[in-house]
């Protein structure tokens, strides 16, 4: 299974972020369905903790507000209002979301007659919000470390999907969309 979603590689919540998108054809949702949830959960699947198919219904009613919560946090890092306008109670809630997302896990040790000493962390025992809390743990780091700053908006054409800038000159989602722009700098300085 593929899914029409963008991915970038990026980290789990800009991911989780770019499931909204636009092109030429207009505006896109890729967890409007659960079909279409299920296919973006499978083609990143490598990146989450294990998740029954009876469990997605479950996951999905849990990651949209998370989404939103998100995309509010980085309209607000970003100053893009191309989806959402944040004002403080918005940014507000929107933290309130990724934290109540969150769920507290403490270390736990384990003891095997044929290894040592070892630690891990207790699973949780509702699986989808397991999924849930690793994008909320994620975007803690992203928003909460400095590292929004290197948030930015893909400046190519009919794109504006997030990315994090991890080159200096990095200024696009995906080098697509830099060669889009300068074809088209190309194209309009030879045309003129």
């Amino acid at each position: 299974m593929t899914t029409s979603a963008p991915l970038l590689g990026e980290p789990l919540p800009v991911e989780l972020m770019n499931t909204i998108w636009a092109d030429r054809a207009g505006p896109h949702d890729a967890l409007s369905t659960p079909s279409g949830t299920a296919e973006w959960l499978e083609a990143i699947g490598s990146r989450l903790p294990e998740l029954a198919p009876e469990d997605l219904d479950d996951l999905r009613r849990r990651l949209l507000p998370l989404r939103d919560a998100l995309l509010q946090l980085a309209a607000k890092a970003t100053d893009d209002t191309r989806w959402v306008t944040p004002d403080a109670s918005s940014v507000r809630r929107a933290v309130d979301e990724v934290n109540a997302a969150v769920i507290p896990r403490a270390p736990q040790l384990a003891w095997a007659a044929d290894h040592p000493v070892t630690e891990h962390l207790r699973a949780p025992s509702d699986p989808a919000a397991a999924v849930v809390s690793h994008f909320a743990e994620d975007a803690v780091a992203l928003f909460g470390t400095g590292e929004s700053s290197r948030l930015r908006v893909c400046d190519g054409p009919d794109c504006g999907l997030y990315f994090v800038k991890n080159h200096p000159r990095r200024e696009w989602c995906s080098p697509a969309c830099g060669n889009r722009v300068r074809a088209a700098r190309h194209y309009r300085r030879h045309r003129a």
